[in-house]
């Protein structure tokens, strides 16, 4: 099961006409919509199930600067930003906390992964740097060492899942925005080529502008509008223990563990060098676009053939807008938790730091991520269909850029100037 979010209470309210419809109450779709209620413009959220839901609730909470490719800085740059201004913004905690985050090395291989890294985003100013294994016994005591050394971004950090996205949409709501629960959209009216509203399971509503944030089901949602949107799924596995005391405020990242001090005192954990990749139909048809990705990762993949498969194949791909879509048969995607990843983690996490011997888990989940070939996002209008743009195949990444996102999405739905070049996250770089 899902962690339980901070409840909302959102609109009951079906409305016949807004400026822009949002089709996805994660924390992206809220940014979006909490960006155009600043600006005036009529807005509203709609969500096939509860807001935040699913990855929203699910992730792990960072963000960060460390390790993106040079074009993908400026969205984290500006999301950092915007993160920093949040409390003031939506009048309560999010949670951030600009406490830092570490990626440790057993090889020099990987060191000198991080040293190119270093060489390629020289002229962005980061404040990056690589570790020792005295530093790394320094700012995280307590371990039992054996690093080759690592790299360290003080002004990284996280926030809270669980917080951010509920203050998010109080705050758009406040200010204007209409979200709506458990409402799923079927399709979109088109008249021209052009999007002019949204068909809903409780009817129409009439609008200008489209932005589509639906996460895993965006693929599945354009495919019945004739439009392909290159995303596999993966999931991640996800611990948190009880209270403790831990040996640093830093989020510290291994090759085969990761951990963060979360506000309530305990600490969030996962394999991180582990995902399970569920085999669907889609791996068939897009399986070649991940080739590369499956080349450089193929120790991090495990395979699930079975149950996803069947109910992959159960689901419609094609369904007409005045009947049941996709998105009423299954509100929540739930994926079950790998409980041998998760014991691998607090395994590999205990040996390194031994304090989490002691560790109680008080709570596991899992999280499903919609994935691009090149692990960058869709951020951008569709040809084919105007009105309409995309802010989905986050990668995993979504948390922690959402506020950057979100803006630009509302920029490009509006055509406002965007908050940073949105060339890298055209869809059409993948025709």
């Amino acid at each position: 099961m899902a962690p339980a979010i901070t409840p909302v209470k959102t609109s009951g309210r079906h409305p016949e006409a807004t400026t822009v419809v949002v089709i996805g109450g994660g924390i992206v779709g809220l940014m979006t919509a909490l960006t155009l209620a600043e600006r005036g413009i009529p807005v509203v959220v709609l969500e096939k199930g509860g807001i935040a839901g699913e990855q929203s609730s699910r992730n792990l909470g960072w963000i960060r600067k460390m390790g993106r490719e040079e074009h993908d800085l400026p969205l984290a740059m500006a999301s950092e930003r915007l993160w920093a201004a949040m409390p003031e913004r939506v009048g309560a905690d999010v949670g951030y906390r600009q406490a830092g985050i570490m990626y440790l090395c057993r090889s020099d291989a990987e060191m000198a992964g991080h040293r190119a890294w270093l060489d390629a985003i020289s002229g962005a100013s980061l404040d990056s740097r690589l570790l020792g294994p005295a530093d790394i016994d320094r700012l995280v005591p307590g371990g039992t060492g054996g690093w080759a050394g690592g790299i360290y971004t003080p002004s990284d950090g996280r926030a809270e899942p669980l917080l951010a996205s509920s203050v998010i949409a109080t705050s758009a709501m406040a200010k204007g925005a209409v979200i709506v629960e458990q409402c799923a959209v079927r399709s979109l009216s088109i008249t021209a080529g052009r999007v002019t509203g949204v068909v809903t399971e409780r009817g129409a509503i009439r609008c200008e502008h489209v932005v589509l944030a639906g996460g895993m089901w965006s693929r599945r949602f354009l495919a019945n509008l004739g439009v392909s949107l290159p995303t596999l799924p993966l999931v991640a596995s996800v611990v948190r223990t009880a209270p403790m005391k831990g040996p640093t405020d830093i989020a510290v990242g291994a090759p085969d563990f990761s951990f963060r001090k979360r506000i309530d005192g305990g600490y969030t954990i996962t394999q991180r060098g582990a995902f399970v990749a569920p085999l669907v139909l889609d791996s068939l048809l897009l399986g070649r676009r991940y080739l590369p990705m499956l080349r450089a990762q193929w120790k991090n993949v495990r395979l699930s053939l079975g149950r996803d498969l069947v109910d992959d194949l159960a689901m419609p791909r094609r369904w007409a807008a005045d009947g049941p879509s996709p998105f009423e048969h299954v509100r929540t995607i739930d994926p079950p938790v790998n409980e041998g990843l998760n014991a691998e983690a607090m395994r590999n996490l205990a040996a390194a730091w031994p304090v989490f011997r002691d560790a109680v888990v008080a709570e596991s989940w899992a999280g499903m991520i919609d994935v691009t070939p090149d692990s960058l996002p869709i951020i951008s209008p569709v040809a084919k269909l105007a009105g309409l743009t995309l802010a989905t195949g986050f990668s995993g990444h979504g948390f922690g850029t959402a506020p950057g996102a979100g803006q630009l999405a509302a920029d490009i739905a509006t055509g406002e100037v965007p908050l940073v070049d949105p060339t890298p996250y055209r869809l059409d770089r993948f025709d």
